[in-house]
Order: structure tokens, then C-alpha cells, then sequence
């Protein structure tokens, strides 16, 4: 089975090829073929057993989706994006992106005869802005309040049709903020969330932009990669015509997070977190979702933490390579 990933390049991208190519399959199905496509060739998953393409594509751009396709992978993971703060500082390049890329890909597939693939998309929260109920229901409409949410939104309106009309098989999966992200800080207006805890887990100061009642939606890398495992397996019969959701997750507080790196790191690591207010990022984040009732792909089979201390836990163990001991100062 061949198996296309778009956006391998990507932090999340990167972590599912590298699962696949150690383990030659993707939830239960064997892996033989797998292309890797970004805006630069992926650098990940050298040592697939299996054949393995990968090359640089803008989505976007005429005839690159074609290519993506020609040779028919029966599973896409669509990943690729440009993220919310960039895409609310360029709305033309978000709109090209997260928009037209999606849409090119969809119609390259509806273009092949005999040609349904699994697609697995990624989605957002930020497909629903406030205001909205305290704890968010499966069945609440979209509601963006960013260019980026907006993007999304249509990216799952699209996914819908494509697959009431039999030409793809759609999974839309609305990921929870993914932390504690590694590496860098990116343009995604949440990267803060990460970096609050990321920075003094490596004994760096971190600057926290928002309120410490701030509450929002958060899994861990971990997490992310195993909705995406299972999507490939899951029976979609069951989902109709509505094929997107959010995944389970856990709902936290910015003060919840800093007592929950208290609690595995300590107070040294609590005091490199400054304190400088940015209107502009707490305008955003204020229109985010803070709690879901995720029912739906709870009852289909999609696990994430239970608490932010497993989601700290984890960045240690996936991350650092240490197992943290609850109370002791790393």
C-alpha cells in the first residue's frame, strides 16, 4: 500500500513518517510505498524499507497536485498549511494555501478514474470562534473568527461534498493546540502554549503573552500522530456525511500548565517564565475554544492524555529522553 504524506516536513509530518518507516505500517495496514511531499524535500524517513519518493511541491501550484497523485497512494495525509498567525498577517498566501492547495488536491483526485483514496485532513479549532457554549458539542456549526479558522472551515466543507459524491473517502480530524511542540517557536499564534514550558524544561527563559486564566485545548505530539494512525484504519461508514471532528484532548488553563511544570520540574523551572503581555496574540487566543465534548471520536476509538502532566511527561520521555519523577526538580 502506498501511503502520500503532505506537509512531511512539518513537526508532525516528520514524527508520522519516521513511525511508519520504523515500523514498515500505518495503524494496522503494511506500508510499501511512501511519498513525502513539502515545500522543501523532506529530510525524515531514510531508512524505509519499503520504496520511498520525496520531492518539493507548492500544493498551489498548477500541475504539483497531479504529480502528488500519479501514483495513486491509496491513503494522503494532507497536513500541509501555513498556520494561524501567518495566515492572519498574509491573508492572500493563507487563502492560496489552506485554500486553493486543498481544493487543487481534491480535484487532481476527482480527476483519476476508478480513484478513491483515503484522506486524512487536517483541521483546526480555530473552526470555531466565540461565542460559544462553555464546552463545545459535537454538533455545533463552525463559527471562524480568523482567516485561518475560515480556511479550515472550507477545507472540511470541501472534504464533505468530495466524499458525499464518492470521490474521496474523507477523515477531517480538528487537532487540539499539538504541545509541548519541539524545537523552535513557528508563527502560529498558540506557539507561546509550547514555549512556556518547552524554554525552562531546557533551563531557557520563556515569555508568556496571556493571562494565567487563559484556558484552551492541548495534545501531545504523541497524541497527534495516533488520531492520524487510527483515521487510516476506521471504518467511515459510521461518520455519513458529516466526516469531520475534533479530537479528544484536555482542557487546561496557562496557570494550569505552569503548576503542572511545577509539579514535574520544579520551582526553578516555573521562575524563567516572564510575564509581558501582547494585545495582539491575547485578542486572538481569546476567541478560541476552551473545552470540547468530544462524544463522537471518543465512541470511533481516538485516545489523547487525560492530563497536563502526561502531555509534560511525554515531551520528556519523546523529547529529552528522560522519565520524569512527579515532585523532583530536573
Amino acid at each position: 500500500m502506498r501511503l502520500a504524506i503532505l506537509g512531511a516536513a512539518g513537526m508532525i509530518g516528520r514524527k508520522l513518517a519516521e513511525r511508519i518507516a520504523a515500523s514498515g505500517k500505518i495503524g494496522g495496514r503494511s506500508v510499501t510505498a511512501l511519498t513525502l511531499v513539502d515545500v522543501i524535500a523532506p529530510d525524515v524517513a531514510k531508512d524505509f524499507a519499503g520504496t520511498r519518493d520525496a520531492f518539493a511541491a507548492d500544493l498551489a501550484a498548477p500541475g504539483a497536485a497531479e504529480q502528488i497523485i500519479a501514483a495513486r497512494p491509496e491513503i494522503i495525509v494532507h497536513l500541509a498549511a501555513i498556520v494561524s498567525g501567518e495566515a492572519e498577517a498574509d491573508m492572500a498566501k493563507g487563502y492560496r494555501v489552506n485554500l486553493d492547495g486543498t481544493r487543487a488536491l481534491l480535484e487532481a483526485i476527482a480527476g483519476v478514474d476508478d480513484y478513491c483514496p483515503r484522506v486524512i485532513y487536517a483541521s483546526s479549532l480555530a473552526v470555531f470562534g466565540a461565542p460559544f457554549p462553555a464546552k463545545i458539542p459535537d454538533a455545533y456549526h463552525l463559527t471562524p473568527l480568523t482567516s485561518y479558522g475560515t480556511q479550515k472551515a472550507m477545507g472540511e466543507m470541501l472534504l464533505n461534498d468530495y466524499s458525499r459524491r464518492g470521490l474521496v473517502d474523507g477523515i477531517g480530524i480538528r487537532f487540539p493546540t499539538i504541545c509541548i511542540r519541539p524545537g523552535k517557536p513557528n508563527k502560529a499564534a498558540s506557539s507561546f502554549y509550547s514555549g512556556i514550558l518547552r524554554e525552562p524544561l531546557n533551563g531557557q527563559e520563556a515569555i508568556l503573552p496571556v493571562d494565567d486564566d487563559t484556558r484552551h485545548w492541548f495534545a501531545s505530539p504523541r497524541a497527534a500522530v495516533g488520531y492520524i494512525e487510527h483515521a487510516a484504519d476506521l471504518d467511515t461508514a459510521p461518520l455519513g456525511a458529516q466526516r469531520c471532528m475534533t479530537m479528544p484532548g484536555v482542557s487546561a488553563t496557562v496557570g494550569e500548565q505552569i503548576e503542572a511544570l511545577r509539579a514535574v520540574a520544579g520551582d526553578a523551572a516555573v521562575a524563567l517564565i516572564r510575564r509581558i503581555p501582547d494585545p495582539a496574540v491575547a485578542a486572538i487566543v481569546s476567541g478560541w475554544p476552551r473545552d470540547f465534548d468530544t462524544a463522537r471520536a471518543n465512541a470511533l476509538g481516538f485516545v489523547a492524555e487525560t492530563s497536563f502532566q502526561e502531555i509534560i511527561e511525554i515531551y520528556l520521555e519523546d523529547e529529552m529522553g528522560q522519565k520524569a519523577q512527579i515532585g523532583a526538580p530536573l
